[in-house]
């Protein structure tokens, strides 16, 4: 599959009926292009999805959607989100509370996708708060490589990975973590958007640690694809 680069992104358009109501991280740019990348699977009744770290539950009810039995799982109150908006979309979608890092629901899978915490954090992960929706530790990196450790032995032989996350944590870094796993990874969708609040609050910060330049004023986002092989 050839990488797929484009400059910009229009604003995301949140789905018809998914509620996002405050303290549950709304869908964005992000969710977007994973959900795109979704679309571009095989997936069909009789298939097997896991979304780790859901929020609304917009891969979740996306994967249902195409006839994808769904197990989605979260460690905040956005469980209950999640089982609101999959019952207003009409899909059936089995949603757990559960920590990111605690032991995987019972598979294998066919199909992880996951929308982890990423954004670089001056402080370790928040035990409460909006922040746990984004903040991934100082390299942003803390919820990234669980997913990563967690696809093998969630996933059967064939099975496919699909993460999104910035570039401000190493996408080299996830492909060569990957790959030390056994799977085959590829970068196969770059986007580059505009500062949130959160980075441009954050600047100076990543500028001192070197994750930023000082004309930098975008983000790039990316899908890392991985199967297990």
């Amino acid at each position: 599959m050839t990488t797929q680069t484009r400059t910009s992104m229009p604003p995301p358009v949140r789905p018809a009926h998914l509620l996002a109501p405050p303290g549950v991280y709304a869908p964005q740019y992000d969710t977007e292009l994973l959900t795109r990348a979704l679309h571009r699977e095989g997936i069909d009744e009789g298939t097997s999805v896991l979304d780790l770290g859901t929020g609304t539950g917009a891969l979740a009810v996306a994967a249902a959607r195409r006839g994808a039995d769904v197990t989605a799982v979260d460690v905040t109150r956005a469980v209950l989100t999640a089982r609101l908006n999959a019952r207003l979309s009409g899909q059936s979608v089995t949603v757990r509370h559960g920590d990111l890092r605690a032991a995987l629901p019972k598979g294998p899978y066919d199909l992880l996708v996951s929308n982890p915490p990423y954004v670089p954090s001056p402080s370790p992960l928040p035990r409460r708060g909006a922040a746990r929706a984004w903040d991934g530790g100082p390299a942003g990196r803390t919820l990234v490589d669980h997913v990563c450790d967690a696809a093998p032995r969630a996933l059967r032989p064939g099975g496919v990975l699909l993460m999104v996350h910035s570039a401000l944590c190493d996408a080299d870094a996830t492909l060569e973590r990957l790959a030390g796993l056994g799977m085959q990874a590829e970068v196969t969708d770059r986007e580059f958007i505009p500062f949130g609040p959160v980075l441009r609050s954050r600047r100076t910060w990543l500028r001192r640690r070197g994750l930023l330049r000082d004309d930098e004023n975008r983000e790039e986002l990316v899908v890392v694809r991985a199967e297990l092989r």
